[in-house]
């Protein structure tokens, strides 16, 4: 048992320069607002003055106090550790710093004990203090007093209200139960005449599990007269066998510790399974991290290739579906540009319209546009083509966003590789940026180049309508539908076509009869617009400034043309659509993507792979390298910790 208190302090010097709040060790912390008498009681324990005194906060940084009992009759002090950087020094002055002092002292007249001093709680700013002082030392408290494994030892005087006392209330914000507060009531001779803290004494006003603790400070004309703390003692003993005579076995500042020393022993062997595992869960934890780091270069061209083999195998795999890391929150990679083919492109070419943006009007201007000056029997074969090459070429601007979709999900692929791809990669900022700007590179020389593709597709498609295509619904069979006729089918291509228009021409004609005949003057005084009246005798007509009606009633013949030529339009356009649907996702597949998957390695090892480049591009970064070394720091002394821990056998722990 007696080995573990001095264990405690190898641990901490092992952690001294790494930070021991990772792994929580055993203490005592002790807390007290100003002028409590906390000094004193520290320098009872230790059995000489060594801490400033004076007015305000004159504890600005914690102090870690070792004792250790040696058997010797030397007394020696040793100030083992004590450094203040530049910054801390003005720190210093101005506030309170989190940095801990260490302070180890050897001698035979004290007991294995460690404590860790705190600046004393205040409530008003006084002098260069800070506004916020009261709300900094507390924060200070808190950040020692919630460590688990720490012991709270509360300082309170005993001539002010313990219902107050800053001291037990923070205590008590971590420690609820009082499970690991031990109170120590001090400067019990400033009492007024006639009261005692006794019922205080006896955990009557305040329960703390740990037990209750009072004891006599030296008076300030005690200091000024350099009274020794050997005669303070026995001057302590003499007051508690005068006044708490029944207590007096179990006050003062001996048996304060020897209290300490025996509680922290039982809290190390209660904490030491739990420490020994969190120090080899975090030596795990660590070596894997300097691992992640790797080591410093030393072959740069194999390092070079390495990497470059590592980032085009992430990229190709991550197009592939089978790289390591696999997102849950989106799609990428590979299945992003699924999704863009068959999901966003496909839905975009299925909600065009096949005879979107063409009215009945414009059928029958390209209709008589098509005839020249002459009337036509029947439609011209030319009308259709001109419209339907019209709605053909309202297929290639979604192609080209098909091919700016997946452009941009090929860039997007590059920082997810650079983010989850090797550490080695990201050790070197240089290369990285390279890496990037190489793919980059390649994606932005190809990007034209499917463009152009994909523009040719439906330049091909304009190319030739191909009426006699095996999917293309039969004209003569369109113009039977429309006119409940049956049409001998031997005629194909354009000259079906222009059969189909000259039938539904003789229907017209057929269906109107003499009616029309009879009917032809009041109906064409009745047809015709305002511009052409028959003119008065001597009056001249400008036929040209007559407006063109915008809208009027069809014909029953122009209703069949424009019903027989829209019909074959749209069998003609989801022709076209089925065919652009299907072969622009394998022309950006075999121009964009597989070509890059297939040139990628060798475009990286061409670009970068050259001996004047190698020495730069392999250069780590700063953050690097400082974290690899701090994690070696903390890896080696954790491997101290666990070899310290381990020469603990498990009979003494009992």
């Amino acid at each position: 048992m007696e080995t573990l208190i001095p264990t405690i302090n190898r641990l901490q010097e092992v952690f001294l320069t790494v930070g021991a709040e990772v792994v929580q060790l055993p203490q005592i912390v002790v807390v007290g607002s100003q002028s409590s008498g906390k000094s004193s009681v520290l320098e009872s324990l230790v059995g000489r003055d060594f801490l400033p005194r004076g007015s305000g906060i004159v504890t600005r940084r914690p102090l870690v106090l070792q004792l250790v009992h040696v058997t010797n009759d030397v007394t020696w002090w040793c100030l083992k550790y004590a450094v203040f950087l530049l910054d801390s020094c003005i720190f210093l002055f101005q506030g309170i710093s989190p940095e801990p002092i260490y302070l180890k002292i050897f001698s035979p007249k004290v007991l294995n004990l460690t404590l860790v001093d705190l600046p004393g709680i205040t409530k008003v700013p006084v002098g260069d203090q800070p506004e916020d002082i009261e709300a900094q030392v507390q924060e200070m408290i808190l950040s020692f007093i919630s460590n688990p494994n720490s012991l709270i030892l509360a300082v309170s005087p005993a001539n002010s209200d313990l219902a107050t006392s800053d001291a037990l209330k923070l205590a008590r914000e971590v420690d609820p139960d009082g499970r690991r507060t031990l109170l120590v009531v001090s400067k019990l001779d400033l009492m007024d005449a006639g009261t005692d803290a006794l019922e205080v004494l006896l955990g009557r006003v305040i329960p703390v599990r740990l037990g209750i603790i009072g004891v006599v400070n030296r008076s300030q004309h005690d200091i000024n007269t350099q009274k020794s703390l050997e005669d303070s003692t026995r001057d302590e003993q003499a007051f508690l066998q005068r006044h708490y005579p029944s207590l007096a076995s179990r006050a003062g500042s001996r048996y304060l510790a020897k209290t300490l020393s025996r509680l922290l022993m039982h809290h190390i062997r209660d904490c030491l399974p739990e420490l020994k595992t969190r120090v080899t869960v975090l030596s795990a934890q660590y070596q894997a991290r300097l691992h992640s780091y790797g080591q410093p270069v030393e072959d740069h061209s194999a390092t070079l290739l390495q990497i470059v083999t590592k980032f085009a195998s992430d990229y190709c795999n991550t197009i592939e579906g089978t790289a390591r890391h696999i997102q849950t929150s989106e799609l990428c990679g590979g299945a992003r540009i699924c999704y863009i083919f068959h999901e966003t492109f496909g839905r975009t070419l299925q909600s065009i319209d096949p005879l979107g943006g063409l009215t009945e009007l414009d059928i029958l201007t390209a209709i008589r546009n098509a005839t020249g000056p002459r009337p036509a029997l029947f439609v011209p074969e030319v009308s259709f083509e001109l419209l339907v090459k019209r709605q053909i070429k309202r297929l290639e601007e979604p192609s080209l966003r098909c091919v700016e979709l997946v452009h941009e999900e090929l860039q997007r692929i590059i920082q997810h590789c650079s983010s989850f791809s090797t550490q080695e990669l990201l050790r070197f900022p240089k290369l990285h940026d390279s890496i990037v700007e190489v793919v980059t590179g390649l994606l932005r020389k190809r990007l034209p180049i499917t463009n152009e593709m994909v523009h040719n597709l439906v330049a091909i498609e304009l190319a030739y309508i191909n009426t006699k295509h095996p999917d293309f619904t039969d004209a003569a069979q369109v113009s039977a539908s429309v006119n409940n006729i049956q049409v001998c089918c031997e005629i194909s291509g354009s000259d079906k076509i222009a059969l189909t228009l000259w039938i539904s021409h003789c229907q017209a004609e057929a269906l109107d009869g003499g009616k029309r005949w009879k009917n032809e003057k009041t109906g064409e005084e009745k047809t015709l617009a305002p511009g052409f009246s028959s003119p008065s005798k001597g009056q001249a007509i400008n036929l040209l400034d007559t407006a063109v009606p915008v809208s009027r009633k069809l014909s029953a013949r122009e209703q069949r043309d424009c019903e027989v030529i829209q019909r074959l339009i749209k069998c003609y356009f989801l022709i076209v659509r089925k065919s652009i649907q299907d072969s622009v996702p394998k022309t950006v597949m075999h121009f964009l993507v597989n070509f890059v998957k297939e040139h990628l390695q060798s475009e990286l090892v061409g670009q970068l792979y050259k001996q004047p480049l190698l020495q730069e591009l392999l250069i780590e970064s700063q953050d690097t390298a400082q974290q690899r070394t701090e994690v070696a720091q903390m890896l080696e002394a954790l491997k101290k910790a666990n070899n310290i821990i381990s020469e603990i056998r498990e009979t003494h722990l009992w």
